[in-house]
């Protein structure tokens, strides 16, 4: 299990997209660095959405995960 600190979280649960995406971006402006981002979203399109952000962006998805229709993101903020 990795060992990190949780910078910030993001609450997108009711959202479509693309305001996850949007969420996210503006949250990962307030970030440092190798800080990490938490997103809960219900979106099922989040999973592919995600994925491509993280790719274009420089940065890792650390953990993606769904539990009861919840998808949980942990994204490491890169350079």
């Amino acid at each position: 299990m990795f060992n990190w600190k949780m910078e910030m979280e993001v609450d997108t649960k009711g959202m479509n997209c693309p305001l996850p995406i949007l969420k996210a971006k503006k949250a990962m402006t307030q970030l440092e660095v190798g800080s990490t981002l938490k997103i809960f979203a219900t979106d099922p399109g989040s999973v592919e959405d995600f994925g491509t952000f993280c790719r274009t962006g420089g940065h890792e998805l650390i953990e993606s995960t769904e539990t009861e229709g919840v998808f949980t993101y942990i994204i490491k903020k890169g350079g």
